[in-house]
C-alpha cells in the first residue's frame, strides 16, 4: 500500500507536519517494500488559499491510498476522498513512528475534516 506522511524534513526522521496543505514535504511510502521518495509541496507554503485542495490532488496524484497527518481541513479532505484517499489525522512524532502506528492499527481513518479552512 502506498501512504503518505505530511512531513516537516526529507527523511524518515523528520517530524509529522501538523498541517497537511502547507506541510512542507509528503514523504511517500510502500508499506510492503518499504521503499519511499519525498514529494515538495513548497508551492503550498504561502498560497493565499487553495493549498490544501493543492496538496491533496499531489498526493491523489502520487498515487497514495492513505495519508497520515496531523489536521485536515475540509476542502482538503473533500479532495482526498474524492481521489479515494483514507485520512489518518492526529498523527506525532517522527515520520518513521507514524508509519509503525499505521501498520499496527493504532491509527484510525477519519470521517471528516478536523479544523477549519485556513488553519495555519
Amino acid at each position: 500500500m502506498r501512504i503518505a506522511i505530511s512531513a516537516q524534513g526529507k527523511d524518515l526522521d523528520a517530524l509529522v507536519d501538523p498541517r497537511f496543505g502547507r506541510a512542507r514535504f509528503f514523504v511517500i511510502m510502500d508499506t510492503v517494500t518499504g521503499e519511499w521518495s519525498v514529494a515538495d509541496n513548497v508551492q503550498n507554503l504561502n498560497a493565499a488559499q487553495g493549498a490544501g485542495i493543492q496538496a491533496g490532488r499531489t498526493i491523489v496524484e502520487q498515487g497514495v491510498e492513505a495519508l497520515i497527518t496531523g489536521h485536515v481541513g475540509p476542502k482538503a479532505f473533500a479532495t482526498l476522498l474524492a481521489g479515494g484517499v483514507k485520512v489518518y489525522t492526529g498523527a506525532n512524532g517522527a515520520v518513521s513512528q507514524a508509519v509503525e502506528q499505521f501498520k499496527a492499527g493504532q491509527l484510525k481513518p477519519s470521517t471528516g475534516a478536523d479544523v477549519e479552512g485556513h488553519w495555519v
